[in-house]
């Protein structure tokens, strides 16, 4: 009888794992999400569309394949890449890949290899909190030419909340703020730039706007 209510009691924390996960709009198979950039005079400048191509459980954590392609302000597609989105017990884990500013974009073209790619989002966040510390190294290979690139996210606060509305729908989120650096080594000098800004967080949903000093993103389509 013991066995049983072990069993049940393990059954059911898997499946509330399942329920605090399955909302996550990354986690969503077949899902087609757009979001939109827009220069620093709210001009549209590009868009990335993202597509859900596989879920999966195991382990009481929920992965989702995501595929990517960036086009400019023209429409003309500039680079593909995929990454993985992973959910245990309502954290999310966001593959920085996602973060990375459109200007680096054409450089992922080449082969490349990532390490240490995510960044949490707890399950319950509260005004005041500060979020863990993320970093990721790319190593990339163009034509034998070796390089790498290194993104660090750091300081990140809950600064608020905020309801956001975009073309495809409204969402009550808490406004987070981080510092940001990323350094691009092909060389014996490394060049370093600031990626400080700010990002819009839905708990149980996802990321809904981002801000930098290039500009904003935002969500504008979901099918």
């Amino acid at each position: 009888m013991k066995g049983v209510v072990v069993c049940f009691l393990f059954l059911s924390s898997l499946t509330s794992m399942a329920q605090d996960c399955q909302h996550f709009l990354f986690l969503q198979k077949d899902k087609t999400i757009e979001m939109t950039s827009y220069d620093k005079k709210g001009e549209p400048n590009g868009r990335t569309v993202y597509h859900v191509s596989e879920v999966s459980a195991g382990g009481g954590t929920i992965k989702g394949n995501v595929n990517s392609e960036m086009f400019d302000k023209k429409d003309k597609p500039m680079a593909k890449t995929s990454c993985q989105i992973q959910c245990n017990g309502g954290v999310m884990m966001i593959d920085m890949q996602m973060m990375f500013p459109r200007q680096q974009a054409e450089q992922m073209k080449t082969e490349a290899k990532a390490t240490n790619v995510y960044l949490e989002y707890p399950a319950k966040m509260a005004v005041g909190d500060v979020l863990k510390d993320g970093n990721m190294t790319v190593d990339m290979n163009n034509a034998g030419l070796a390089s790498a690139m290194t993104m660090v996210i750091s300081e990140r606060k809950v600064e608020g909340q905020e309801s956001i509305t975009t073309s495809a729908g409204t969402w009550n989120c808490f406004r987070i703020s981080y510092k940001g650096r990323l350094t691009i080594k092909m060389g014996p000098i490394p060049i370093n730039t600031s990626l400080d800004g700010a990002e819009w967080y839905a708990p149980g949903f996802g990321m809904i706007k981002t801000q930098s000093k290039y500009g904003t993103t935002a969500i504008t389509s979901i099918k």
